[in-house]
């Protein structure tokens, strides 16, 4: 959830100012990323609804869009680098790496990489070499303090003992994050970036990196960045890609729309006013504003997001909503047989659930009343409702209803109401029965509109049914 909050306010970014939405694709790691996981990501985009200017499938001027279609830039740019002396091999090993580090902390120093391969001699060089060492290639960080402005925390300044000397690229040749985004960054003419603000730190070296590529012609200018505050989980802690609620695969399957879940990410750092939750993804990107963003951690509340989802399911139209409910009342979500779903019975309840469902995938177990040949078998809803003397009542509810009028949901309620006062029973009472018998559970549709979609002899079978259970 925290990365497509951050593709989406990159995009509303570029949709609010008309400016070009550039996609690329970070597949640099071949043991983590795979084409599966690539037609994933552009399939999540595409249902999003966060659509792009550049990139894959697309196309543009600054072609490839995938990273891994893109090393020999990558070693073109680090050959440069160091050609210019702006980097320079290092043949530490992690051992003498980590011995170092834990000297630098017992003397209260700085940990990070101390700069032994920065000023080597040629000599040594060689005699690392002889001894079948290899080297990575760091990037030579400037020794004075880096002071940029960022678009959400206003300026920041970074000391040069925060920020040593990095790897930008591995002993075995492949390009590291730390090189290849800024140089994608530089060639693609990239503005502005907006990024997590986990890679606050990061910043810092890929300005030094910007100025040095300025200096080789690689680059134009140093994009803006605006780093967006953490999304936090259970017990306020940052949420993690392993926490079950950060799969955007479950809302899909659950049912959120992607209107309702953009409107409630959006809201994960930014708000679009005092008094207003609920808008359209259109009315977000027309006043949305990163000076507006808050740099405090936003907490993702689950039941908020249900409740704006709930929102606008009840903002769509007759039509979109039954078309959004579809692939519900299907295989494999459905539980009745193909043959069995009644598309007229479902047009005139759909009206009756849209305004009940918090998300899509509750449509199921709300109509699947209409379409099973019997209603399903809910123990606790039995138990509940059928307390007292459950079978006189039936009994004079099925006989008030055969004598109703089953053309008028009024004239139902009415039958079950007189019911229920034979009995002492308010209409509450008296209509629980009544719906586990007809529908299996104690929470539904309203009541007498259903059965009147159901109709007078398969609600009458249903509850002479119930009687029988009763009877035992």
């Amino acid at each position: 959830m925290g990365l497509v909050r951050t593709a989406l306010f990159n995009w509303a970014f570029a949709r609010h100012h008309g400016g070009t939405m550039v996609f690329r694709i970070e597949d640099t790691d071949a043991a983590r990323d795979s084409e599966e996981s690539y037609r994933q990501l552009l399939d999540a985009m595409r249902w999003l609804g966060l659509d792009w200017d550049e990139g894959p499938e697309v196309g543009g001027p600054h072609a490839p869009y995938r990273q891994s279609e893109r090393m020999d830039v990558y070693r073109d740019v680090a050959d440069r680098l160091l050609k210019g002396g702006h980097a320079y091999h290092c043949y530490c090993t992690a051992e003498e790496l980590d011995e170092r580090r834990e000297a630098a902390r017992a003397a209260g120093k700085p940990s990070g990489y101390d700069g032994h391969c920065r000023e080597l001699t040629a000599e040594r060089i060689a005699g690392y070499e002889a001894e079948g060492r290899s080297a990575i290639v760091r990037f030579r960080m400037p020794d004075q303090p880096i002071t940029f402005r960022d678009l959400v925390r206003g300026e920041l300044t970074f000391t040069p003992e925060n920020v040593p000397d990095y790897g930008i690229v591995r002993a075995n040749g492949a390009p590291l994050y730390t090189l290849v985004n800024p140089v994608d960054d530089a060639l693609m003419e990239i503005t502005h970036v907006l990024r997590g603000e986990d890679l606050l730190s990061s910043t810092p070296r890929q300005i030094a990196l910007y100025k040095a590529l300025i200096e080789l012609g690689v680059a134009k200018a140093i994009p803006e960045f605006g780093h967006l505050p953490y999304v936090m989980g259970e017990g306020n802690k940052k949420l993690s890609k392993r926490d079950p609620q950060s799969s955007l695969n479950l809302y899909r399957e659950r049912g959120f729309l992607r209107e309702g879940l953009l409107n409630y990410l959006s809201l994960l750092g930014w708000s679009f006013s005092a008094d207003q939750d609920v808008f359209t993804v259109a009315q977000m990107v027309e006043k949305f504003d990163i000076a507006d963003v808050n740099a405090n951690p936003a907490r993702f509340d689950l039941k908020k997001a249900e409740s704006i989802n709930a929102d606008h399911i009840r903002m769509l139209g007759e039509a979109e909503f039954a078309a959004a409910c579809e692939p519900w009342l299907q295989a494999p979500h459905a539980p009745w047989a193909p043959e069995d779903f009644d598309r007229e019975a479902w047009e005139r309840i759909a009206p009756h659930a849209q305004t009940r469902l918090t998300v899509l995938s509750d449509i199921t177990a709300n109509v699947d009343f209409l379409f099973l040949k019997e209603p399903v078998e809910d123990e606790a809803s039995w138990q509940k409702a059928m307390k007292g003397d459950p079978a006189a009542l039936l009994t004079t509810a099925r006989a008030r209803l055969e004598a109703a009028d089953w053309s008028s949901p009024e004239s139902l309620k009415d039958a079950v109401l007189k019911a229920g006062e034979e009995h002492g029973l308010k209409l509450g009472k008296a209509q629980a029965p009544v719906r586990v018998a007809v529908t299996g559970r104690t929470v539904g549709l309203p009541l007498f509109e259903s059965l009147e979609i159901l109709g007078r002899d398969r609600t009458l079978a249903r509850i002479d049914a119930a009687l029988a259970k009763l009877a035992g």
